[in-house]
């Protein structure tokens, strides 16, 4: 199953909302919770090791790698980071039990915050081509189709093959 994070517009979370988030930085314990929610939300690619992606990020900004929370449920998370020229977002997900309550368009709004506290002057994420609902959504969050190609090469095998 794919997991869309096309939210509707969302609002704070309080006490008062069923559908309240909390968002918080990653946990070392949090990690089977993440790991099952990529695999859930389809986020996942065999020749890349979660394990291994999360590690890396918490040699990195590690703060800046957010989940959100219901209660003691994992529901969310996103990795950003900034590079010295653009901030990067990877891994928004949300979980298709939480979706349409604003929990993905809230940690973005969460990630945009860290972005400007830090002086970041501007975002970037990648979104396959074919996941329509996804490029929907950040369109909604005012992200544009720049006039670029992404090219990619692998230095360091996740996976033997």
């Amino acid at each position: 199953m794919s997991c869309s994070v096309a939210d509707t517009i969302g609002l704070p979370a309080s006490t008062l909302d069923p559908h309240a988030m909390q968002v918080r930085p990653y946990r070392a314990l949090d990690e089977p919770a993440v790991v099952a929610l990529w695999h859930e939300c389809g986020v996942t690619r065999p020749w890349n090791d979660l394990r291994k992606d999360i590690a890396r990020k918490l040699g990195v900004q590690p703060e800046w790698f957010v989940v959100g929370t219901d209660g003691e449920e994992l529901m969310a998370t996103v990795m950003a980071g900034y590079d010295g020229h653009r901030g990067w977002v990877n891994y928004l997900a949300v979980a298709p039990a939480h979706r349409g309550h604003g929990h993905g368009r809230r940690l973005m709004q969460h990630v945009e915050q860290l972005f400007l506290g830090a002086g970041v002057p501007k975002v970037n994420l990648l979104v396959r081509s074919t996941n329509a609902a996804v490029i929907q959504f950040y369109r909604r969050l005012g992200y544009v189709q720049d006039e670029a190609v992404c090219l990619g090469k692998r230095l360091i095998p996740d996976v033997e093959g």
